[in-house]
């Protein structure tokens, strides 16, 4: 992956689909990140956090709104210009920096939490990412991850059926016809991910603890009766819990080092 200065389309498709959407909007999911983090460490003003991957910035903008300290890390620099004009707009100036999580210097033992959701199925070189990921976080640092999942019947990253289980020329191939071919610069996702493959991973990288989708739900807070039958299910029986997780349509962990 490398850093292009020209503006890329899949870039300005997303800010176009993006662009409407409000802090308030945005206010759910970043709780939700930090309730699913925060069962695992104290998050306040002297946490120190990062963010891979900060698309219009919604997440360092809400950290700074709230008097959080939140680095982002972004390989777009149509992104970030966004999420710098976004910030101002809602009277803060987020703290982004350009670079490629690839080959950036992200430290040692530097962070507190890292974030990183609906990123890594676009870094080519993952695991060499999710090392450094790993090096830069501080002993008891928690990691939240969300990215694809291979099995899901529908994916958010194209809409079309089963498209992660398609081997990878043939996504490729689909998405340049559909899209041209600069998806191929930034857009693309290289990855599509499983649950055992992820958990794998984690623990070889030296997590202490790892937490799936299904440990981290709670029943009591889901609405939907018919899931929060399957969460209960899965919970008691692990086969039950591993198939409903095959098909879900993210892979989330919280993990700890």
């Amino acid at each position: 992956m490398h850093v292009y200065a020209e503006s890329l389309s899949d870039v300005s498709r997303y800010i176009e689909n993006n662009c409407n959407l409000t802090l308030d909007d945005h206010r759910p999911v970043f709780e939700s990140y930090l309730d699913r983090v925060g069962r695992f460490i104290k998050i306040d003003s002297s946490t120190r956090i990062l963010e891979i991957g900060v698309g219009t910035g919604w997440f360092p903008i809400l950290c700074k709104v709230n008097g959080l300290s939140c680095k982002g890390l972004e390989i777009s620099p149509q992104l970030i210009e966004y999420a710098c004009q976004f910030g101002r707009a809602c009277g803060v100036e987020p703290d982004i920096e350009l670079g490629n999580v690839e080959d950036c210097e992200l430290g040692r033992e530097r962070y507190d939490v890292i974030i990183a959701s609906s990123v890594f199925e676009h870094i080519e070189h993952w695991r060499r990412a999710l090392a450094k990921v790993y090096a830069a976080l501080k002993p008891g640092g928690v990691l939240f991850f969300e990215s694809s999942n291979k099995f899901s019947l529908t994916s958010g990253e194209f809409h079309f059926p089963l498209y992660g289980w398609l081997p990878d020329f043939l996504r490729y191939r689909l998405r340049i016809a559909r899209q041209g071919p600069d998806i191929m610069k930034l857009g693309i996702d290289f990855n599509q991910f499983t649950y055992p493959l992820l958990r794998r991973t984690f623990r070889k990288l030296g997590f202490t603890q790892v937490f799936d989708r299904l440990t981290l739900a709670r029943p009591e807070t889901i609405v939907s009766p018919l899931k929060r039958f399957m969460v209960r299910v899965g919970k008691q029986f692990p086969p039950v819990g591993e198939l409903t997780l095959l098909f879900a349509d993210t892979t989330t962990f919280v993990c700890v080092k």
